[in-house]
């Protein structure tokens, strides 16, 4: 399950991106969310050429499969937001990334990320990344 970063570095055809992912995606084994989705749009809006870089991005979204919310991926969100909250857990990320990781677990997904806080979720398998030009 792609996150922002990644997706956003495949959008953009950074080298070290495509050479990861494209793997998952001729396997047809890459997915995200569409809270991912709105993020990357997010950052794609305070660029030239916003129309094209949404019409790539949903292109893009034809070979990563996007997630959208469910009632147990919600009702996963809330006990892990319980589980994750001081004194009882090592501290709440935000809450798009909670959601996300919510997503990965209900799924039986891998995160892939450049986030380190995905890490502080329990059972979450993550996968960090370092994306280069």
């Amino acid at each position: 399950m792609l996150d922002s970063a990644p997706l956003a570095a495949l959008l953009h055809a950074r080298p070290g991106a495509v050479a990861l992912m494209q793997p998952w995606l001729t396997q047809h084994h890459a997915a995200t969310s569409i809270l991912v989705y709105g993020e990357v749009i997010e950052y794609v809006r305070g660029q030239p050429g916003f129309s094209h870089h949404r019409e790539a991005l949903r292109a893009l979204l034809r070979e990563v499969f996007p997630y959208f919310l469910t009632y147990a991926i919600v009702e996963r969100y809330a006990e892990m937001r319980r589980q994750l909250r001081p004194p009882h857990g090592p501290g709440l990320i935000g809450d798009v990334d909670t959601l996300i990781a919510a997503t990965a677990l209900e799924r039986d997904l891998t995160v892939v990320t450049t986030d380190r806080d995905f890490q502080r979720v329990p059972d979450l398998k993550v996968m960090l990344v370092t994306l280069h030009e």
